[in-house]
């Protein structure tokens, strides 16, 4: 069977390892497959730029540059995947019944298969403003390749193509990663006179956790993702049985909506107890339906559903440098999971789509 040059391509990026090495520490990261697209890149004419974040963690960006007088349009994927998990034979692609099985396939190599394709069709399109490609790396973790490309470059629009279904999705969630601290005083498990238990004065901030989580579900809902959400993730403390726990740490994670922000979430959970201090933090996301982005993408997708998901994606880092940016992907099954695979044909409709895209916005 000879395969397409969609399924061709696909294929190869599948075999090509890139385990995010934060995840999986034999993982050996962006490096090769970096190579290959900027090799790739080149050789169709694009101005290639390599971007490292860290060493050995390189991003690709291409630019196709356009005539002049026209708006830009940055396409993002994200060349790291996470680790094979139960697979057999995670990095070698099976093509069959229209779908290509491997580790990546669906989240997200086929997206940047797309987007490199698009890039090369562009060419014949004599684009007014430029197209810009980036694949990116580290997404799976904290996104620093995303993050770097974008202290180097901006554009007017942009879309990340990360699978949705061919939905077009223009909200999701961010989430603030906090820890709370409780204090107590070390003393010999005899010494109830001098020990402090410090696990114990945690007690009343979980019983607050359960209580404001409770609150968030039951108050207002944004249309598209419903509301805010708590839980606790981790708890450590202690040293030994036999002594009283000077310290506790309560790990917390808060699933925020457009409007929450960690200085909110910071109000929400202080008067809980304990001392409380941000240790991670990234922005929700929206675009309106009717920004001139979300209806180019919507009359190119033939009128797609729309929609907002629950996970955090690069969109919102493109939003905060007012690059206005959606979602649009192919569809599949199996991110993160031991049988992944994503339809071909759902992946030449994403190129369709991100060429028309393009056309209506950068001329």
């Amino acid at each position: 069977m000879r395969l397409s040059d969609l399924e061709e391509l696909v294929c190869r990026l599948v075999e090509i390892e890139s385990v995010n090495p934060d995840l999986v520490p034999s993982g050996s990261g962006e490096g090769a497959i970096a190579e290959y697209v900027a090799t790739w890149l080149r050789e169709i004419g694009l101005e290639v730029s390599v971007i490292a974040a860290r060493p050995g963690r390189p991003s690709v960006v291409g630019v196709l540059r356009g005539s002049g007088g026209g708006r830009s349009l940055m396409l993002n994927a994200h060349m790291d995947t996470v680790g094979a998990g139960g697979m057999a034979s995670p990095f070698v692609p099976v093509v069959r019944d229209g779908r290509v099985y491997g580790r990546g396939a669906y989240d997200m190599k086929a997206s940047l298969a797309a987007i490199m394709l698009t890039a090369r069709r562009a060419r014949d399109l004599k684009l007014h403003g430029d197209l810009i490609i980036c694949a990116v790396a580290d997404e799976e973790v904290a996104s620093i390749g995303t993050s770097a490309v974008l202290e180097q470059y901006s554009a007017d629009f942009g879309i990340v193509t990360e699978p949705t279904e061919l939905r077009l999705c223009i909200a999701h969630k961010g989430f603030v990663w906090l820890e709370v601290e409780s204090v107590g005083v070390a003393a010999h498990g005899s010494r109830a006179d001098l020990g402090v238990d410090a696990i114990a004065a945690m007690g009343p901030v979980l019983v607050g956790v359960r209580l404001l989580e409770s609150r968030l579900r039951a108050g207002p809902r944004h249309g598209l993702l419903g509301t805010g959400s708590l839980h606790a993730s981790l708890i450590t403390g202690g040293q030994e049985m036999s002594t009283y726990p000077a310290r506790c740490v309560l790990s917390l994670e808060r699933r925020t909506v457009p409007g929450e922000d960690g200085a909110s979430v910071l109000r929400e959970i202080s008067p809980l107890g304990g001392t409380a201090r941000i240790t991670l933090e990234r922005p929700p996301s929206e675009v309106a339906a009717d920004h001139p982005l979300s209806m180019a993408l919507a009359s190119a997708a033939g009128d797609p559903v729309i929609i907002g998901v629950a996970y955090w994606m690069d969109m919102a880092l493109l939003n905060t440098e007012e690059i206005p940016c959606v979602a649009y992907g192919p569809a599949g099954e199996g991110a993160h999971a031991d049988v992944e695979w994503v339809d071909i044909a759902s992946v030449q409709k994403c190129i369709d789509v991100y060429l028309r895209v393009a056309e209506l916005l950068c001329n």
